[in-house]
């Protein structure tokens, strides 16, 4: 099989990156053709080493630009990328190869809508964030830190701003937003990967109704360590340090129940947690080994993300190393913590309900039952880049198997890890 994986980036600077950097490697090693086309370098030196080609139309993407203005070009339409892509299309075999899109939004622009749509290759999407749906990627209101519940494209949406930055970008990403509509992009993939329920159903009602919908759950790079010993520590949040993500709600609630805060990270509220909250630790990003020693020897793992975060890896490798998890109710990481059991939910952004929940865990015995029941209830059926791969391969091999058929597409309900579209 002939596999193209289409990303903004080509080594890993956050989660969408490291799947597609993980899965590229673990493809290749099954004997697959695999080349990663991405905008923004430079690659990481496994894919090469890996036998893996990448094509790269060395450009930046939104956060790494030095000039917006000039920037506003690539991210309406880029033409490079889709002339390079259109390329690189053209010169395989439609009845040995997939074409999987993990991401366009921060580089790669709404361009590749048309490219996909007239390749004649069979067209998968892994579905990372929103932006086939709502403007802002996220169904996310910034100013108020909370999810938005508004049509994309309303006239309640288009007077409402949700932007993190101005009321005129967000009128920008709606115009976007129009254009990557007219491009057809929604319509060009012949399945749709999913990597929890909560993104199937808030995605379900924005694209077509003949979508074919695919579950296959992203690796988590975690070792079997066996249950914890030892007295639990303290409550860690791990991540980057921004309003969706809830930091300065952990830091509220941690006080008010009268423990400490431990932020492993960094990002754009971090100081004023240190101003509010000058009793939080704040320790910056760590490589992963030293991530992973720090929620080993924690009490609980706070994830206090308030947006609808479709599959929250933190989260499954805090369980993986035998370590509870207290989650907001609102992002996709309550789906893999059983309440009561390998940890707890609490109201999205109630600082109270979350203090309460960090309350029942300071109790040692409680906090290591959850801590046992975690560990056990990942590794009964580990999410591992092999089962992974073995999902990616199943949808794979059914768009591949439709497209010998003649293209007839119907509507799926979601299928278990692994299972072949049908």
């Amino acid at each position: 099989m002939q596999i193209v994986l289409v990303a903004d980036h080509a080594s890993i600077n956050g989660g969408q990156a490291k799947v597609v950097v993980e899965s590229a490697l673990g493809l290749a090693a099954r004997g697959h053709a695999v080349t990663v086309f991405a905008a923004v370098g430079p690659a990481d030196p496994r894919l090469a080493a890996a036998g893996v080609a990448v094509v790269l139309t060395d450009q930046a993407d939104v956060t790494s630009t030095n000039s917006l203005a000039r920037f506003g070009a690539q991210w309406l339409w880029n033409r490079t990328a889709a002339e390079r892509l259109r390329a690189l299309l053209a010169e395989l075999d439609p009845r040995g190869s997939v074409v999987h899109v993990h991401g366009w939004a921060k580089a790669l622009s709404p361009s590749i809508g048309p490219v996909l749509r007239g390749c004649g290759l069979p067209v998968v999407f892994t579905l990372h964030e929103y932006y086939l749906a709502c403007p802002n990627g996220g169904f996310y209101d910034y100013p108020v830190s909370a999810p938005c519940h508004r049509r994309p494209g309303s006239p309640a949406c288009l007077a409402h701003n949700c932007d993190s930055r101005s009321y005129a970008r967000k009128l920008m990403r709606v115009g976007r937003h129009w254009l990557m509509q007219g491009t057809g992009l929604t319509r060009s993939p012949n399945a749709v990967i999913t990597i929890s329920r909560l993104q199937r159903s808030a995605m379900a009602p924005y694209l077509p109704a003949d979508t074919r919908f695919a579950e296959v759950g992203n690796p988590v790079d975690v070792l079997p360590l066996g249950h914890r010993t030892g007295a639990p520590g303290g409550f860690i949040f791990v991540g980057r340090i921004s309003p969706e993500k809830g930091p300065l709600l952990f830091a509220e609630a941690a006080r008010r129940a009268g423990f400490p805060a431990t932020f492993v990270g960094d990002g754009p509220q971090a100081d004023e947690i240190r101003a509010r909250y000058p009793e939080a630790a704040i320790l910056g990003w760590k490589a992963p080994a030293a991530v992973h020693a720090l929620m080993r020897e924690a009490r609980a793992l706070v994830f206090p993300s308030v947006w609808y975060e479709g599959q929250p890896l933190t989260v499954l490798e805090a369980q993986a190393l035998g370590l509870p998890v207290i989650v907001s109710d609102v992002c996709a990481g309550r789906e893999a913590v059983a309440d009561g059991v390998g940890g707890l939910w609490f109201r999205s952004g109630d600082a109270d309900s979350l203090a309460d929940a960090m309350r029942r865990l300071a109790d040692d015995a409680l906090a290591q039952a959850m801590s046992d029941a975690a560990y056990d209830g990942f590794w009964a059926d580990p999410l591992t880049l092999d089962r992974h791969l073995d999902g990616l391969d199943g949808v794979y091999a059914g768009v591949l198997r439709e497209a010998e058929g003649g293209w007839v597409l119907g509507s799926c309900r979601p299928e278990p890890l692994g299972a072949v579209l049908r």
